[in-house]
């Protein structure tokens, strides 16, 4: 999907993760993949929530996964 909603969260995963950006995937899993934490995961969703205007709710956090996960989420509540 050419909306810019991949790259936008791709950024935020690199600068929460500091990951390479070749890492990040709509395929990767944040835990397996990025190396992130409970903890790391959360400030990921604050800074999709931040660059976004969005509010996630804490059931829809426990369901990210992967990045497209995110990316999707992203999309619902935009």
């Amino acid at each position: 999907m050419a909306d810019g909603v991949f790259e936008a969260v791709a950024a935020c995963v690199v600068d929460v993760l500091q990951v390479p950006t070749g890492k990040v995937v709509e395929e990767a899993v944040f835990t397996e993949d990025l190396g992130a934490t409970s903890l790391t995961l959360v400030e990921v969703v604050m800074a999709l929530e931040e660059a976004f205007g969005i509010d996630v709710p804490e059931a829809d956090v426990e369901a990210v996964r992967t990045v497209g996960d995110a990316c999707d989420l992203v999309r619902r509540l935009s």
